[in-house]
């Protein structure tokens, strides 16, 4: 199985500003399909923010953050990043980076991913 390490602390940015997340991942790694970020607020549902494949390009992104977030990995540092900018105070909450070895990759569905990262704040201030 894969373990999934969420290595950037989030941190608090007024809005128009810029963050970059970084999640490692070590364990299975070799057979991972697909990587992802969600994001979720206190008392709301879990949302899907965005995905790659694994072992190709093809990224998918939530409709709140498309042309604003750019997800990428290296897995040659077996790292996973989402670079976010003109970040708005509703991109506030704890962001978790996820895996699973199977598909869909563009099914940004909580309950189909199986691995989590412990999660980081991100605050975003008007």
């Amino acid at each position: 199985q894969v373990e999934l390490v969420e290595e950037s602390e989030g941190g608090s940015v007024q809005a128009g500003g810029s963050l970059r997340l970084t999640c490692g991942f070590a364990g299975v790694t070799n057979t991972l399909a697909c990587m992802a970020w969600f994001r979720q607020v206190a008392g709301s549902e879990r949302e899907g923010v965005a995905s790659i494949e694994h072992r190709g390009e093809v990224t998918t992104y939530g409709d709140s953050v498309k042309g604003r977030f750019t997800i990428s990995q290296d897995n040659a540092k077996n790292d996973l990043y989402l670079q976010m900018n003109s970040l708005k105070p509703e991109d506030t909450g704890t962001y978790y980076c996820a895996a699973r070895y199977t598909g869909p990759c563009d099914a940004l569905r909580p309950a189909e991913w199986s691995y989590w990262g412990q999660g980081t704040q991100v605050t975003v201030s008007s």
